[in-house]
């Protein structure tokens, strides 16, 4: 346990992250609800809930009703972080994981405005959503979600460290859940990906995970790792790949 090494960048992600995870049940609202939830999360950009700062908080909370949320993306910063920062260095590392989340964000919020648009006819209602009329059921519960549902979490940037690290280091043997057998990252990871789009273009009642910010965060990852590979001096963890 004392030859663990976490790199500087890996290692402050992931004390942040525990930080806005503890006080997120230090600050409630006079109803029970969660303060950090509601103003560190991130909403749709035309919600009158959106904060200029939401962009890079969001991707520091989780949600507090589920452990596993952090539990799974703070073991998969430290697992695949490490090895990528160690190759890339802090600042680099420290850009794309930024950078992935942006890209999550962008593509979440772009499924969201298509939606919109599909409904009203224009993406920014703004204070006229209230008075448009004659939407069914369907169509006010869709607008609820996006203009009331607050998007948290690291998992947009976790898939881009996951798409990086599958793209550098091809032949490294991973073991899942009840897969006795390791599987190979350029073989399990795109496979989790296309997983993430059939989730998303299904549209399960009652899945409350942002699949096109996970799909976003990926494709980020694949531009970047493509655009800085050849500038890469690859000084670290060879073994891996």
């Amino acid at each position: 346990m004392y030859n663990i090494h976490i790199p500087p960048v890996v290692k402050n992600l992931l004390i942040i992250n525990v930080i806005f995870f503890a006080a997120t049940f230090m600050f409630r609202t006079h109803d029970g609800g969660y303060y950090l939830v509601e103003n560190l999360s991130v909403f749709y950009f035309d919600s009158p809930f959106f904060k200029i700062w939401q962009p890079i908080t969001y991707m520091f909370m989780h949600s507090p009703a589920n452990f596993a949320h952090i539990f799974f993306n703070m073991f998969a910063v430290f697992m695949f972080g490490g090895v990528l920062e160690s190759r890339w260095g802090a600042k680099r590392f420290l850009n794309f994981y930024l950078i992935t989340g942006l890209g999550a964000l962008a593509l979440q919020w772009g499924v969201q405005a298509f939606e919109v648009y599909q409904i009203v006819g224009t993406p920014v209602p703004g204070s006229t959503l209230s008075q448009i009329p004659n939407l069914t059921i369907n169509q006010q519960q869709t607008l609820a979600g996006i203009y009331g549902g607050p998007m948290l979490g690291a998992s947009g940037a976790v898939f881009g460290l996951l798409v990086a690290f599958g793209m550098l280091y091809p032949n490294t043997e991973m073991y899942i859940m009840f897969i006795p057998i390791p599987v190979k990252a350029k073989y399990l990871i795109p496979v989790y990906i296309v997983f993430e789009l059939s989730m998303g273009v299904a549209k399960v009642q009652g899945d409350s995970v942002a699949h096109y910010a996970h799909l976003g965060g990926a494709l980020i990852g694949f531009i970047l790792v493509k655009l800085w590979k050849d500038k890469d001096n690859n000084r670290f963890y060879r073994y891996y790949e």
